[in-house]
């Protein structure tokens, strides 16, 4: 077996730890928690059976690939709760320690295109890179609502901190984002995320 292929499968065999990496949100019906891996397969189909809705015309592969390949780095950073304001701060650097030791199993080739799609996704200035954040803002919201709420719930979650969150899916897809808004108005109504005075996109939450 040459190098080239024996990094490829190391790499390989690397990423399966994604497995063991469980977030915040729960399976829809109130399943136990799920993986990232689940969540990057979840966000992947998403991408393309909803591709339509984007707001630009996007190449489809690059953003199933953006899907599949982003929460990777969690393998060494861990899950950032996307409400945690304390994680967050320290969520750059983690993942930047991670993304180099991770992606530097491949060969170099495969690297810097894997690490220049991450980036990409995570600068979310592409068309691409704003579609699939769209993705990864959606599936949560889906498997929360279909919870009812309960992860919101759970962690004290307000109203005006999803539709932050939520802004990106906008950028992504103004169609998404009007799915997004239903389901939180709704939520906010059976009492499943909290109130507050703040004024956010329009809504009073």
């Amino acid at each position: 077996m040459d190098e080239r292929l024996q990094q490829q499968l190391k790499f390989i065999l690397e990423i399966d730890k994604e497995k063991n990496i469980f977030r915040q949100t729960h399976l829809s019906g109130g399943g136990r928690s799920e993986n990232d891996a689940e969540h990057a397969w979840h966000m992947a189909v998403m991408a393309y059976l909803l591709q339509e809705y984007a707001n630009e015309k996007v190449d489809i592969l690059k953003v199933v690939m953006m899907c599949l390949i982003h929460d990777v780095v969690e393998i060494d950073a861990g899950d950032t709760y996307a409400y945690d304001d304390a994680d967050l701060k320290t969520q750059k650097l983690r993942e930047d320690r991670a993304k180099e030791r991770i992606y530097s199993l491949l060969p170099p080739d495969q690297k810097s295109k894997l690490i220049a799609l991450f980036d990409e996704f995570e600068e979310n200035q592409t068309a691409e890179a704003k579609f699939a954040h769209a993705m990864d803002n959606l599936q949560p919201l889906l498997l929360n609502d279909s919870n009812n709420g309960g992860d919101w719930r759970a962690h004290k979650v307000t109203a005006d901190k999803v539709y932050k969150r939520q802004e990106k899916t906008r950028l992504g897809s103004e169609t998404l984002y009007a799915v997004t808004d239903n389901i939180i108005q709704e939520n906010i109504r059976k009492g499943n995320l909290q109130e507050t005075a703040t004024k956010e996109n329009g809504h009073e939450n």
